[in-house]
C-alpha cells in the first residue's frame, strides 16, 4: 500500500503544478528513484516535457514518454497502464489512476485553483477510504 503525499502549493496557477513536479522529480531522480509522471492529456505531457528540459539551467533530468522508454527511470505517461513502474507516481491528472496502488509512493500536487482543489478532495477521500497512509505538505513558497 503506497504512502500518499499531497503537496499543497501557495498558488492558484495550474502551471505551478508542473514546475513543482519538475523539482520533485529531480530530487527523487537524484536519490535513485524511478518516477512515473502521470499526465492528464497529450498537451499537459508536452508542456511537462518542455519544462523538464528547461526548469533548471544547471541540471538535466533524462526522461521520455512511457511508451517509448518503458524501462526509463523518469517517464511521462498517459492512460491506464504504467508498465512495470512501482516506485514513485507523480499524479498530475485530476483523478486517481487505476494503477496508483502498485506504487510505493504517490505524490498529488495541488494548487488553489477551485477545480484542482475539488479534484484533490475527491482523491483524498478515495485514498482514505482505501486505507492508504496520507500526509499533506503545505508549502509556504515555491
Amino acid at each position: 500500500m503506497p504512502q500518499v503525499d499531497f503537496y499543497i502549493l501557495p498558488s492558484a496557477d495550474p502551471s505551478a503544478r508542473l514546475d513543482f513536479a519538475c523539482k520533485l522529480t529531480e530530487k527523487a531522480w537524484r536519490m535513485g528513484h524511478r518516477i512515473y509522471l502521470h499526465c492528464s492529456d497529450d498537451a499537459q505531457r508536452e508542456e511537462l516535457d518542455a519544462r523538464l528540459w528547461r526548469f533548471k539551467g544547471e541540471s538535466f533530468v533524462p526522461h521520455g514518454p512511457a511508451e517509448a522508454e518503458p524501462e526509463g527511470r523518469v517517464v511521462l505517461g498517459l492512460g491506464d497502464n504504467c508498465g512495470d513502474h512501482q516506485d514513485l507516481l507523480v499524479n498530475l491528472d485530476l483523478k486517481v489512476p487505476p494503477f496508483a496502488g502498485a506504487f510505493a509512493r504517490v505524490a498529488e500536487v495541488v494548487v488553489e485553483d477551485p477545480a484542482i482543489r475539488q479534484a484533490a478532495r475527491e482523491s483524498f477521500r478515495f485514498y482514505r477510504e482505501q486505507g492508504y497512509p496520507l500526509q499533506d505538505h503545505r508549502l509556504q513558497r515555491l
